[in-house]
């Protein structure tokens, strides 16, 4: 075996030196991304829209850098799952004000604004940068660059800002745009019309300041099969420690944390729910006591994604805790029950009024659908004891066990966090969007006084139950 020969001292220095200098001219080569990040760059060969929503210096104008950096280079790592292009690209990098952009988007990808010995020492590689020109009205503001493709040709992009108006989006034919801030709409309709001839995309990052806004709508409320979103928060930033997380928190108000810790909507004082989520959560359940009663609360999706949770109720201490919850998009009512039974296939099922309705594909009774894939579905909607439904009644009820410790939630769900955090007033009304799960908690909740003492697990209560509906060998409905 042949043994390694020792570098010189003067070997040794240049090596270091070229290490050096590569981690300052060439910082893309060192990006290693976080896996919400990763996700988000991965939606990109599908979606021609994309949103990256996270809060304050979690890693979003990084991510936004490194993406745009691999499409105008064309040096795509080995572990990148995104879109391509084999070719140089043209795109625009836009921000609210110039001199937002020369101090974010501009410094992240080229280096120090206005100082020369600085250029490269941003996302671009030194080696890469071909030529640049100067914007006017703004000091050190760059308005075109020239990029080095793999290809041997040249990729080009300009800086914009929103304050420059519509008409400044118009005319030019783009592969990508990157919006780093939240974009007026008129403005983004334009860049839509840049990109739909070449067949590229649009992708924004932001952390949401300033409520629901016609672009926030876009990706929040609308559904379409060619957009998507990710949401980064604080525990999602692998730069952050742990133990760094509650004296970050508390800088902010308990209502900006939304945004700025967590990523989602700032809603300000129009959120429906204030106690903190810290104040909710709990570890995971591993053991049950079989004496505590169960019972499922769903959302059947009409028009929105199914949600089903699955609250444990503790009798005894009158706590609930919502042990597991399913948020599941496009997909059948027989997919939504089997993903029930592998949890809890003898729970009690709650479900809303609109399980009345038929099913247009079938001409079935919603419920009725569930029922015959072997759920315990109730035998009428939820009510209060009482009578009626009301949503105003049931958020009452959840604050009020929110505050007094009687509703707890795994910490681990995070979508049901999501939800909880967004869930918010306009006009006097609730937002009756992006609350799916929060409307299955009702439904469970409203329900509980036909929670069961039954045995979790993936038990098929369709083999425990005769062509007639009841189970075997009884006369009457076990549930």
């Amino acid at each position: 075996m042949n043994e390694a020969v020792p570098l010189t001292p003067d070997q040794r220095r240049r090596a270091l030196a070229y290490i050096q200098d590569q981690h300052r001219f060439n910082r893309m080569r060192f990006f290693n991304p976080y896996p919400k990040q990763a996700e988000f760059f991965a939606l990109g060969k599908d979606k021609k829209e994309r949103l990256l929503t996270a809060g304050n210096q979690l890693g979003k104008t990084e991510a936004g850098a490194f993406e745009a950096t691999c499409h105008l280079t064309g040096r795509y790592p080995d572990w990148w799952r995104g879109r391509r292009w084999d070719r140089p690209v043209r795109g625009w990098i836009c921000g609210p004000t110039s001199l937002s952009v020369r101090d974010t988007t501009q410094k992240k990808l080229l280096g120090e604004p206005g100082v020369e010995a600085e250029l490269g020492t941003g996302m671009v590689p030194r080696e890469c940068i071909l030529d640049k020109s100067l914007a006017r009205r703004v000091t050190d503001a760059i308005d075109t660059v020239q990029v080095r493709h793999v290809t041997g040709g040249v990729s080009v992009f300009r800086f914009k800002s929103y304050e420059q108006g519509r008409t400044k989006f118009q005319g030019e034919t783009l592969d990508f745009i990157w919006n780093d801030e939240e974009c007026p709409m008129e403005i983004y309709s334009e860049e839509l019309a840049r990109v739909t001839a070449t067949e590229g995309m649009i992708y924004t990052t932001f952390t949401s300041l300033l409520g629901n806004t016609a672009l926030t709508d876009r990706f929040w409320r609308e559904e379409a099969p060619n957009r998507a979103m990710v949401t980064i928060g604080l525990k999602h930033a692998l730069h952050i420690p742990p133990e760094k997380h509650a004296e970050l928190e508390a800088q902010y108000l308990p209502y900006e944390r939304v945004s700025r810790i967590h990523g989602g909507i700032m809603l300000g004082q129009g959120r429906v729910f204030t106690t903190p989520e810290e104040a909710i959560m709990e570890e995971p359940i591993t053991y049950v006591p079989a004496h505590w009663a169960k019972i499922w609360g769903i959302d059947f999706g009409i028009g929105h994604p199914f949600a089903a949770v699955l609250l444990l109720w503790d009798r005894d201490n009158d706590v609930l805790h919502l042990h597991h919850c399913l948020r599941i998009r496009d997909a059948l009512p027989i997919q939504h029950a089997s993903s029930m039974r592998h949890v809890g296939g003898l729970v009690p099922v709650a479900w809303p009024k609109d399980g009345t309705n038929r099913d247009p594909g079938t001409g079935v009774v919603l419920q009725t659908l569930y029922r015959q894939e072997g759920l315990a579905m109730l035998h009428e909607h939820a009510q209060w004891p009482e009578g009626g439904n009301s949503t105003w009644a049931g958020v009452k009820e959840m604050e009020g066990r929110f505050n007094t410790a009687r509703l707890r939630v795994a910490k681990h769900l995070s979508d049901w966090f999501e939800e909880y955090r967004n869930y918010h007033v306009k006009d006097g009304q609730i937002v009756k969007i992006n609350d799916d799960l929060l409307s299955a908690t009702r439904v469970g909740i409203m329900m509980k006084r036909y929670a069961k003492a039954v045995t979790l697990g993936t038990a098929d209560r369709r083999k425990m139950v005769s062509p007639s509906g009841l189970a075997k060998g009884v006369d009457f409905d076990l549930f």
